[in-house]
């Protein structure tokens, strides 16, 4: 069994999904669609723009997800769609991307929805207020216990991502997320590193955010995907558009439970996953998480050509 997995902010880079593009039209009508959408010549700030501009929350989100859907409908060309997973899942802003490959929302409902939760979300909480780092060697129960400790006074601190057994990301006000830094670092963690970031992402920090997002899924047409989608709140498949569309809002200010996801996966019988986008980071989560799953990764026209390919090897029965 195979699943399909999508990136989130953080894998952006200058020029990705350029190649792609160049390569297949079907790619290349990705980025014109969202740039047609938005309003803007997004794909130009993506292949030669200033990195700082790419990295903001409102362009992040959009550009990533026209990538992961480029890179898709590459693989589409070479003969590898949807069938070929058994399950889709996406690092947060990636959720959406999985949604979008399945069919449960079109790619122009994806781009607006994505520029929406960028804005939502740097908009919820004052610039400079808020903050998140990664902390490196605690797994996510300790960690939980430990910025609960640094919330005092109303300042809040929160596991925001459980990336995988030795990365818990940590969200909330600046000053609760240093003095849980510090805490983790006496607690055993190897590393406490602050994320370039401008908000404090999948904490309750981003309460206004779920609101306009929730208003933002009520105006579109959400279909079930062609396969199910492992969602990000609750670690486990879901086919129902209600549903998902609840989740999409939790998902706002819920954890990201991304080792849960990927070891329910593998319990379930995927043994191969295809991270389709921009980056490796997702892949090397999962090699902490589960590591006799093999991984691929999916972001030039060479490696959609060579995993179409390992299909034809193998055969499609094993989806």
């Amino acid at each position: 069994m195979r699943a399909f997995v999508f990136p989130g902010q953080g894998a952006q880079a200058i020029g990705m999904g350029r190649a792609l593009a160049e390569a297949y039209p079907a790619a290349r009508a990705v980025f014109d669609e969202v740039d047609d959408v938005l309003g803007e010549r997004l794909s130009a700030l993506i292949w030669e723009g200033e990195a700082e501009t790419l990295t903001l929350t409102r362009n992040a989100q959009p550009a990533l997800m026209a990538t992961s859907m480029a890179a898709f409908r590459a693989l589409e060309a070479e003969g590898a769609g949807i069938e070929a997973a058994s399950f889709v899942a996406g690092h947060s802003l990636g959720e959406y991307s999985a949604l979008c490959a399945a069919g449960a929302l079109s790619l122009g409902d994806t781009a607006r929805l994505l520029r929406i939760r960028g804005d939502a979300m740097q908009a919820a909480v004052p610039e400079g207020e808020g903050a998140m780092a990664a902390i490196v060697g605690l797994d996510f129960e300790t960690v939980a216990k430990i910025v609960a400790d640094a919330s005092e006074a109303g300042a809040v601190c929160e596991a925001a991502n459980d990336n995988d057994p030795t990365q818990v990301v940590i969200s909330g006000h600046k000053a609760a997320v240093e003095r849980a830094m510090e805490l983790c670092k006496e607690g055993g963690a190897r590393r406490a590193l602050p994320l370039p970031v401008s908000a404090p992402f999948h904490s309750s920090l981003m309460s206004p955010a779920a609101e306009r997002m929730a208003a933002a899924l009520a105006e579109v047409t959400l279909n079930a995907p062609a396969v199910p989608v492992v969602a990000n709140v609750t670690a486990r498949p879901v086919s129902d558009p209600a549903e998902i569309r609840e989740l999409l809002v939790a998902q706002v200010t819920g954890s990201v439970r991304w080792r849960e996801s990927v070891a329910w996966m593998a319990e379930a019988g995927v043994t191969e996953s295809w991270e389709i986008g921009s980056g490796r980071a997702l892949t090397g989560m999962i090699r902490r998480i589960a590591k006799e799953m093999e991984t691929r990764t999916i972001g030039t026209p060479e490696e959609a050509a060579a995993a179409a390919q390992s299909l034809t090897e193998k055969g499609t029965a094993d989806v």
